[in-house]
Order: structure tokens, then C-alpha cells, then sequence
């Protein structure tokens, strides 16, 4: 049996988010990592002055992430937003199936999982393999040396997403621009409501040209669905938003920082390359994806209801925040996790999440990062950063980690 501690208020309470050691760029930040170690359940700080708990341990975090009692929805006083932009646009721009509880979530999250599932992607995969081998294609062709970034990193997840829905790809600079600013802690709420509003309104005119002229799609499936009365039209279109966004723009920063991490661990960088075996560049997915867990904001909660965590008691109208990088650094599940190892089994992370909020497209990431991971390395042997590692502009200021810029040669 458990025993239930109060919170001493005499103890320090740090900012959140808190920094990274620019000597470390892969590791969570250090504070971080001493609250993982020595209070696992901690009030922080946010930008407003508001305190909230931090879980940073990966079985609390994985029993927080199925808790009934913790609400998504960011409507409900209290909810430790991210920043002024998400609290001042909390209500004032249609709902995203992401901060609904269950059940009008498992309601809408239904209907856009069977396009998800495994055998469905994996049928997705010699499409991924043709656009990673044509943007590789013209790297070779083109200027030496060239940012991964806009060469590779941030095409192919935009292409093969754009080819999913259904979206023209000719469009991408537009969506791209209002995702990176919607997803931004740094945008103010006029930007962050402005973006959001440009997204949705593009969406809706898709739906309305999808209901007219129906291809083989994810968005003529939503229109579909939009006019035989199953989604409202503005569930419609934000569920079109959220995909266009977390299909690029989470991957996308897994494809640039992965391939940074392997450069600079050339022991595990060989084991990749050598690899013929799926399983072998399968489960080094897997580890980078816990080694990195680029979505290191922390997943965000309100308690509904009174609830102990680790031995610590939360009440009711309080925030939780649980960041997914510390969870994955967490030593009882994954020893040595500071150690980028390729072929540990790493399958357990929480880099997607869990329980009913995990993420929908996580079957498409790994396909895209198994066929970039294993193809580019396998073309282009040669490859290696073009800048010291202290150079790179690593890219802190929104819910996904990773890098600006990658310069590479070859």
C-alpha cells in the first residue's frame, strides 16, 4: 500500500519547459532528468505564473496516459496550456478530436482509424520508397553541400501525406508556413488563431471540392461522411487539419534528428547501413524514436476528480503535464538510456503516446522513417554533417524537437 504525500510548498518550484545542455542535444534537459531521479511527481511552472504537476516517470506516465479521471479538453479552467496562444485560442476555433474526452473522441477518432491500420500502410510503402528515392535523386544531382531539411526531411512526410488525403502538394508551402506557426509556443494568439483559421478554411473548400468530385482519398471520405450526416462539417475539416499537420510535421523533424543522431554515433550508424535484415532497421526505429521522443513538450491533462500519482495526491482542477523524453529515459525500463543502441529493444517507449490519445498516424511514421533510414545510408554511404555539431540550430520553441537546418555533405 501506497503512502499519499502533500506537496512541500518550500520546495523550488523550476520553470517548464525547461532547457536542454546544448553540450547534450539529444538528452532531455537535465532538470528534467534530477526530477525524474529524485521527485517523479513535481509542481513546475508554466510562462503565466501557473503551477502544475509534472510526472516524469514512465509507469506513472503510462498509467496517467489510460486515467479516465484526466480530461484533454482544453476548455476547462485550469488546463496548463503551453502558452498565451493555445489558452487564447482554447474555444474560439473549432475543437480537434485531439482535446475531446471519450466518448465523442472514440466517436470521431472511429471513423478515421480503419485508413491507419498496419496493412493499409504497408501497402503505403513502395510509394514511400518511389518519393525517398526521387527527392534522394536530386540531392545527387544538386548543389553538395545541401540542408536535409528542406532536401529530404520535410518533403517526403508532406508528399506521402498530401498523397493520403488527397491534398494538392503544390499547396505545401502554405500549409507548412501555418503548421509551423500554429504549433509554435512563441506565436501570439493573433498568429495562432490566424494560422489555425487559414488551415480550417483551406480544408473546407477541399471538402466541398471532394464532395463535388470524389477521388480515392482520405478527404473524399470525410466529405462523404460529412454529407450523409456523420461528422458536422467543422469536425470534418478539423479532423483534414490535424492530419495535414501531424502527418508532416512530427516526422519530418524524426527523419532530420535521426539521421544527426546516427552521424554522430557511427558505431550504431553502421549497424544501420549493414542491416539487410527489416528487423534489424525496424527496431532501430524503435530506438531512436524512444532516444529522441521528438514531441517533448509534455502531454497535457486536467484532473476531473481527487487522484494519487506515485504517492502523491492531485486534486481535483489541477494540471498534469507528462513529458514522454524523461519517460523514455526512464532506467528501469530502458537501461543505460542515455546510450543510443540500435539493437536494444526499445518497443515499449512512449514516444507515440498512450492509451486512447496514442497516435493515429504511428503505423505511417515507422514505414517512412524504416524506408528513409534504410535507404538514404545505403545511397548515399558517404554522408556526414556539414557544420559542427554546435552550429546546428536545434529547434526548441514548439511542441516538436528537432533541427532548423541540417547541412550534410558527401
Amino acid at each position: 500500500m501506497t503512502s499519499i504525500v502533500a506537496h512541500d510548498p518550500s520546495e523550488s518550484v523550476p520553470e517548464f519547459p525547461m532547457p536542454r545542455d546544448a553540450a547534450c542535444p539529444f538528452a532531455p534537459p537535465p532538470e528534467m532528468m534530477r526530477l525524474h531521479d529524485e521527485r517523479p511527481v513535481a509542481k513546475v511552472r508554466l510562462w503565466d505564473g501557473s503551477t502544475h504537476w509534472l510526472v516524469t516517470r514512465y509507469d506513472d506516465q503510462r498509467a496517467l496516459y489510460g486515467d479516465q479521471r484526466l480530461s484533454v479538453d482544453v476548455t476547462r479552467p485550469g488546463f496548463p496550456y503551453l502558452s498565451r496562444g493555445f489558452k487564447e485560442t482554447a474555444g474560439k476555433t473549432p475543437p480537434s478530436f485531439l482535446n475531446m474526452d471519450d466518448p465523442e473522441h472514440a466517436r470521431i477518432r472511429r471513423m478515421v482509424t480503419a485508413p491507419f491500420t498496419i496493412k493499409r500502410m504497408e501497402a503505403l510503402r513502395p510509394a514511400v520508397q518511389r518519393i525517398t528515392d526521387d527527392l534522394i535523386d536530386a540531392m545527387l544531382a544538386g548543389p553538395n553541400p545541401v540542408d536535409l531539411v528542406e532536401a529530404l526531411a520535410l518533403p517526403l512526410p508532406s508528399l506521402v501525406i498530401c498523397e493520403l488525403l488527397g491534398v494538392p502538394y503544390e499547396d505545401h508551402d502554405f500549409f507548412q508556413r501555418h503548421s509551423k506557426i500554429g504549433v509554435s509556443r512563441n506565436s501570439t494568439a493573433e498568429e495562432s488563431r490566424a494560422a489555425n483559421i487559414a488551415l480550417y478554411q483551406y480544408l473546407e473548400k477541399l471538402l466541398d471540392a471532394k464532395l463535388a468530385t470524389p477521388a480515392d482519398d482520405m478527404l473524399s471520405d470525410l466529405a462523404a461522411r460529412m454529407a450523409a450526416g456523420e461528422l458536422a462539417r467543422h469536425e470534418a475539416a478539423m479532423l483534414g487539419v490535424l492530419l495535414l499537420g501531424a502527418g508532416h510535421e512530427t516526422t519530418a523533424n524524426m527523419i532530420s534528428l535521426g539521421v544527426l543522431a546516427l552521424l554522430e554515433h557511427p558505431g550504431q550508424l553502421a549497424v544501420v547501413r549493414a542491416g539487410d535484415d527489416p528487423k534489424v532497421l525496424a527496431g532501430a526505429v524503435e530506438e531512436l524514436l524512444r532516444y529522441l521522443t521528438v514531441v517533448h513538450s509534455g502531454q497535457r491533462r486536467l484532473a476531473l476528480e481527487d487522484l494519487e500519482i506515485g504517492g502523491q495526491r492531485v486534486r481535483a482542477g489541477e494540471g498534469v503535464i507528462i513529458p514522454g523524453a524523461s519517460g523514455n529515459w526512464s532506467p528501469e525500463h530502458f537501461p543505460e538510456p542515455g546510450r543510443l543502441d540500435v539493437r536494444r529493444d526499445a518497443r515499449r517507449h512512449m514516444a507515440f503516446g498512450f492509451g486512447i490519445h496514442q497516435c493515429l498516424g504511428q503505423p505511417l511514421a515507422r514505414i517512412e522513417l524504416q524506408v528513409v533510414y534504410g535507404t538514404l545510408f545505403r545511397r548515399i554511404p558517404q554522408l556526414r554533417v556539414a557544420a559542427p555539431l554546435d552550429t546546428i540550430p536545434f529547434k526548441d520553441d514548439g511542441i516538436v524537437y528537432g533541427v532548423y537546418e541540417l547541412p550534410v555533405t558527401w
